[in-house]
């Protein structure tokens, strides 16, 4: 089975119905599987009293609050209702992920197939349970969380009906120093849980996401953009249309390059066993009756003669005809 690429792009769309359109467009030529955007209605999310993070301080300012930020970022359900429609029409999978009650309600109607939960609602209690209680599969990333915290989440989920569910690493600094990375703490999740697990990246490059598929991520989401320059918190840490078409291409030659796992001749190989390989051949000229020795045989490419790990089998056996130098010995 693929990895399942989830082009993340969030509030990259800054608001705009059309900007989100033309992003389901790029994700789709890149060939990712799922579009993902964010639903929310920002009042019920966050308090007027909620500080901006210092990644968004640097890339917003620190004139307006996080309410007044997140507000110009969203549009509204109806605009969901019908960016579902269009991503739909041009054959991509919509996912939005809600980040309050009423949205886990408007989204629910759409009917999406998954569900994504961010890692800031891993403590968030009765969020887990309307979602469990949908009864669908369940992508829950694990920014800023501890074993502990995810082992809370998923008894939650898992008491709550929740379907088959995923548990992404993930590391929410925008962008993550790739020191910070620690891919390999999916591994961690996954012996812990035993759940499939993926990784949601927000380094830059493709290193992470691409050391995450070497280890067995079924799932790999990734923050992009339309314009890097453009006003709003996540632009900078997400990658540019090129990028997201590169690292859609690496994963799927990853894919390609980790096989099936069987050690195995594989067929472009094949051809090459017998040019690689050597047999035993006549160090020096051998007459018929004479015994084979150490002094009149040896090693050496093709290998198409007799294998020498059949070596002390040969040794002491009588030449039944003269071999010339270098030649195949024969029994």
């Amino acid at each position: 089975m693929s990895v399942l690429i989830i082009a993340e792009a969030g509030v990259n769309h800054n608001g705009s119905f059309e900007l989100a359109k033309k992003m389901a467009d790029v994700a789709k030529a890149a060939g990712a599987d799922i579009v993902k955007y964010q639903t929310a209605v920002p009042e019920l999310v966050i308090s007027r009293f909620a500080p901006k993070a210092e990644y968004q301080k640097d890339t917003t300012g620190e004139a307006e609050s996080q309410l007044e930020m997140v507000r110009k970022l969203h549009f509204g359900f109806e605009e969901h209702r019908q960016l579902k429609e269009y991503c739909d029409s041009i054959g991509i999978m919509y996912l939005s992920t809600p980040f309050d009650m009423d949205s886990i309600d408007f989204l629910a109607e759409l009917d999406m197939p998954v569900w994504k939960i961010p890692s800031g609602e891993v403590t968030n209690l009765p969020y887990l349970e309307k979602v469990a209680k949908l009864g669908k599969p369940v992508i829950m990333s694990t920014g800023m969380c501890e074993i502990s915290e995810i082992k809370d989440a998923l008894e939650i989920l898992e008491k709550n009906g929740a379907g088959e569910i995923t548990i992404l690493h993930c590391n929410t600094e925008y962008p993550t120093p790739l020191k910070d990375a620690n891919v390999k703490a999916m591994l961690d999740i996954k012996n812990n849980f035993g759940t499939a697990v993926g990784f949601s990246d927000h380094t830059l490059g493709l290193e992470a996401p691409l050391a995450a598929v070497s280890l067995g991520a079924t799932v790999i989401e990734k923050h992009f953009t339309l314009d890097k320059t453009m006003e709003g918190p996540d632009h900078q840490a997400s990658m540019a249309p090129q990028e997201l078409f590169a690292l859609v291409e690496s994963i799927r030659k990853t894919e390609i390059a980790l096989g099936d796992g069987v050690k195995k001749v594989t067929e472009s190989e094949a051809k090459n066993k017998d040019i690689a390989r050597k047999s035993i051949v006549a160090k020096v000229p051998v007459k018929a009756g004479e015994v084979f020795t150490e002094e009149n045989i040896t090693v050496k490419r093709p290998g198409n003669g007799i294998s020498p790990m059949r070596w002390y089998e040969v040794l002491g056996q009588v030449a039944k005809r003269d071999f010339s130098l270098d030649e195949l010995i024969e029994l």
